[in-house]
């Protein structure tokens, strides 16, 4: 498939472009998100930042405890997150760099050879969230690569409330919306 091309997405309108649909059914905590994301949806489009829409969710999903991985370099915003959070659930935060494992450790790469560099670490990040037993992990930054091991060895289930973007001020989607990104860096004709 290749919905991203297709000009009329008719599948809005009801129309069934698979062979699939037959083998699919949502059903207990899934069927629960469903309803969930509908109801956030159809009260409150266009009404609530992504943050407020995170509360609800996690209020209406009867979530308790929160967890947070984030990158060091937006460790502020985690401070931030994690005290609005905090109002109305147990949360937990871990930085990518917990356990201080050095990159020497896997033979990474490093900025400055002959110094201490400590490595991000998504799989214990994601151990000392399941280890606290939470409800939904919660991704502020992770870096590319890193966020696919966190999601992987994560026990809850996983959403992201900022992805990383060192150029774009950690909006990835800036690039498709600069008609210079688009021209010169992807060469794409709008």
């Amino acid at each position: 498939m290749q919905c991203a091309l297709c000009k009329d997405k008719r599948c809005s309108q009801g129309k069934n472009c698979t062979v699939i649909t037959d083998n699919i059914s949502y059903e207990g905590e899934e069927l629960k998100s469903m309803k969930t994301s509908s109801h956030i949806e159809s009260r409150y489009y266009m009404e609530k930042t992504r943050l407020e829409e995170l509360i609800l969710y996690s209020r209406q999903m009867g979530y308790k405890k929160l967890g947070i991985a984030f990158c060091i370099g937006l460790g502020k915003e985690a401070k931030l997150v994690h005290k609005i959070l905090s109002h109305d659930f147990d949360v937990h935060s871990v930085c990518c760099k917990v356990c201080g494992t050095s990159k020497d450790e896997y033979n990474l790469d490093k900025f400055h050879d002959g110094e201490f560099e400590a490595t991000c670490n998504p799989k214990s990040q994601a151990m000392v969230l399941n280890d606290n037993n939470t409800d939904l992990n919660i991704q502020i930054g992770l870096c590319i690569g890193h966020d696919i091991i966190f999601n992987n060895n994560s026990n809850a289930p996983v959403t992201v409330l900022a992805v990383k973007d060192r150029v774009l001020a950690h909006n990835p989607l800036g690039a498709i919306y600069s008609g210079y990104y688009l021209k010169n860096r992807f060469r794409i004709d709008e």
